[in-house]
């Protein structure tokens, strides 16, 4: 059964008075999106990975010796990438958890401190990619970043929140400013309950 773009879980000017415009999530989940669920769809047709699920198909073609990926790895990690950004975000206040705050305590010495690593990852990676708040293989919560499409299911780590920082993800709104769209995200679009329902 092919993979389908599934529908935003708000509509698409719910982030604006956030910092998400209508145009952003016009262009980054109807046409970015999108466009991966296609070519995931024609670049599996027909292989062995045709049926398997997003995460099979992630792990089973990673390839962690090669910076760049194949187009079926791109495609459908992108896919999956995009499905989690989306319930990431919403567009009511948000507290972060209890739990989630003393984990995150418990990891960084302070939710300040985390915030402060997870956009300086954000800022720093070179390119295209995405920054992530993972619970790593130990259990801990540690600050990741990685190149274009890789996710966290490629090492073995449950993705607790993702920033997608290729500029499609911000130039509307941000233009060059990276920091400002790292710093806005954190403040005013995550939605921590979800964050919180992945531990």
């Amino acid at each position: 059964m092919a993979f389908e773009l599934p529908d935003l879980p708000y509509a698409h000017d719910a982030l604006a008075s956030k910092g998400m415009s209508a145009e952003t999530l016009e262009y980054h989940h109807d046409l970015h999106h999108n466009a991966y669920v296609t070519n995931g769809n024609a670049a599996i047709a027909g292989t062995e990975w045709e049926g398997k699920t997003m995460e099979e198909i992630i792990v089973g073609t990673y390839d962690k010796s090669a910076v760049a990926q194949n187009g079926i790895f791109n495609n459908i990690s992108q896919l999956w990438n995009h499905n989690q950004f989306w319930e990431m975000m919403g567009p009511g206040e948000s507290a972060m958890p209890g739990e989630l705050e003393k984990a995150i305590a418990e990891s960084f010495g302070s939710v300040d401190e985390f915030k402060s690593q997870f956009s300086a990852a954000g800022a720093g990676q070179f390119g295209s990619g995405w920054c992530w708040l993972v619970k790593d293989t130990d259990g801990g919560l540690k600050v990741t970043k990685t190149e274009n499409g890789v996710n966290p299911l490629c090492f073995g780590q449950t993705a607790l929140l993702g920033c997608d920082v290729w500029e499609h993800s911000y130039y509307i709104d941000f233009r060059n400013k990276r920091p400002a769209y790292l710093a806005n995200f954190l403040e005013n679009l995550v939605n921590w309950d979800n964050v919180a329902s992945r531990l």
